[in-house]
């Protein structure tokens, strides 16, 4: 295959700098070849159908069907150089210009002289090629046209078949064609800046398109575009994630997206009471986030395009009860201080009382029973000051599988466990989490110390899983717990993470506190704590974590 000269499109790139750009001219040329071969095939039939009378190439037919017949290969052939843009352009141009000149004076000699009409076809040729380059360079091409007219009516002459006075209409078509060539310049000016300001207003459009890619997958809030007939036109990748489904999923019905924000969005095209002021709220794909979808039309027609924003209701919440908390946190706080030291008093006159050689069995027992309670009470006052002290969250990017693996080996050494005891399964090869870490290692050390309470006697020796991956639906990652304990019976199931509650076998010595302050510790990280029984036996905790890109404080 033939490779294009590119340094021949160097040197013609500077003759057609006053002209017009380099792809329009190949797209001229290209346009005028085909011309050729049109013209070429009408001719060959025009010759083959009528021929009695003929209406061409009646003088000499044999020249009139070989010059067609050459005229169209020219044109086959040079449609795939000129798809090639091999040779150069103008190589291109003066051998167009000088086969259409050759061909056509032939086929109008053929024909009876210019009287058939025939040399007319050169106009279109000359007057094409002359829009591509400069003045100088497109009068070339009007006199190579006019002298091929004026040469087939001298030989005419000669050869005794037209006389002198017949020469104007030679006359007329080659000054027709100097003219043509001449007077494209103005209209080369014209084309040259409307191409430029093409090509200027496609980069601009190309940019701002990318600008505005750039921009919505990057905005923190979660953004879907529906056109009038409900189709999604755009989304990010964030409401991918809400929706559960792939963000490059453009031309998708949003019915078969999301059905439940479909009915939002008929609600509010509709008219029937849907307010902005007042969203329904709707469940995440994954199931754990509550999201507030907010409407505005593009444009003046509510029918037509669309633009959903989508909200985390849950985000909403935080900050409307993040001053209730606040200030719930420096009253319990208070509350316990104050707590603190009359219940200190009374646990060291306890032990003292106890230390008593005059104490009978009936009072060691007594004050065994204060000793006891005394310390539940103690370590509900810590669990209430560590709460009131939950909004100091300092998350940080965490390997999950390097954080499980250091975990692992400070839990079984410090409980003086087998190696064993605790197994971390992974289902992806990287995961990165964004957590406090020491909210991390209090909830996790918790649930594990739950599992090793409760596990079944039975079954003792299966160790408790710590499985880490990323949820299919939303690509969340995650981290669960398992244990083959004996679970949680399911008509307290809904209760686990309630303050205060505590299930019918667990010890006295809790403070029903632990299963609620692992979740207060996980939503102050963005993250969700969940309960689920484990099939089988035993239960599965499995903490959610936020998306490590968009999470902040």
């Amino acid at each position: 295959m033939p490779q294009p000269d590119t340094r021949s499109e160097d040197r013609t790139a500077l003759a057609i700098q006053d002209a017009v750009a380099p792809e329009f001219a190949w797209r001229v040329l290209r346009l005028v070849n085909i011309y050729r071969i049109l013209v070429s095939v009408f001719l060959l039939a025009m010759f083959l159908v009528a021929d009695d009378p003929r209406l061409i190439g009646a003088v000499r037919p044999d020249l009139f069907f070989a010059t067609a017949l050459v005229f169209f290969v020219f044109g086959a052939v040079n449609d795939f150089a000129v798809t090639q843009r091999w040779p150069s352009l103008m190589t291109q141009s003066v051998a167009q210009v000088l086969c259409d000149v050759v061909a056509v004076t032939l086929l109008a000699h053929a024909s009876g002289g210019l009287e058939s009409g025939l040399g007319n076809l050169l106009i279109v040729s000359v007057a094409a090629v002359s829009l591509i380059w400069a003045r100088p360079r497109a009068v070339l091409f009007g006199a190579m046209g006019a002298i091929g007219v004026l040469s087939e009516q001298y030989y005419s002459v000669l050869q005794g078949t037209a006389t002198i006075a017949d020469s104007t209409p030679a006359g007329v078509l080659g000054g027709l064609l100097l003219f043509v060539s001449y007077a494209a310049h103005p209209l080369t000016r014209r084309i040259q800046e409307s191409e430029a300001l093409a090509r200027q207003r496609g980069i601009d459009l190309a940019n701002l398109s990318q600008l505005n890619e750039y921009i919505i997958q990057n905005l923190r809030e979660s953004i879907v575009v529906v056109d009038g007939m409900d189709r999604i036109r755009l989304m990010n990748e964030a409401a991918a994630k809400y929706l559960g489904t792939d963000r490059k999923l453009r031309g998708a019905p949003l019915a078969e997206v999301s059905p439940k924000l479909m009915e939002s969005v008929s609600a509010w095209r509709s008219g029937s009471g849907y307010d902005n002021q007042a969203p329904v709220p709707l469940l995440s794909a994954d199931g754990t986030t509550l999201i507030n979808p907010y409407f505005a039309p593009i444009g003046t027609d509510e029918q037509g395009a669309l633009l959903i924003f989508l909200e985390d209701a849950s985000a909403l919440a935080e900050k409307v009860q993040q001053s209730k908390l606040a200030s719930l946190g420096r009253l319990s706080a208070s509350i316990a201080h104050e707590i603190r030291n009359p219940v200190g008093a009374m646990s060291h006159a306890g032990q003292l009382l106890a230390e008593s050689p005059s104490l009978g069995e009936e009072e060691r027992k007594l004050t065994g029973i204060i000793e006891s309670h005394a310390r539940r009470v103690s370590s509900i006052i810590d669990n209430v000051l560590q709460l009131s002290r939950r909004d100091s969250t300092r998350a940080e990017r965490l390997d999950l599988a390097e954080w499980i693996s250091h975990f692992v080996a400070e839990f079984t050494a410090t409980r003086q466990l087998p190696e064993d005891a605790l197994a971390p399964l992974a289902t992806s090869a990287t995961i990165e989490v964004r957590m406090d870490p020491s909210h991390l290692h209090q909830v996790v050390w918790n649930l594990c110390e739950n599992a090793l309470q409760y596990a079944d006697p039975s079954t003792c020796h299966s160790p408790i899983e710590l499985v880490s991956g990323r949820r299919l639906a939303n690509d969340r990652p995650f981290l669960e717990i398992r244990d083959r304990g004996p679970g949680i019976p399911a008509e307290i199931r809904d209760r686990v993470f309630e303050p205060f509650f505590r299930g019918t076998g667990e010890s006295k010595s809790g403070t029903g506190l632990g299963l609620f302050i692992c979740r207060e510790l996980c939503e102050c990280n963005r993250a969700a704590l969940l309960y689920e029984p484990r099939q089988g036996g035993g239960s599965i905790f499995r903490i959610i974590f936020a998306d490590p890109l968009r999470w902040e404080r």
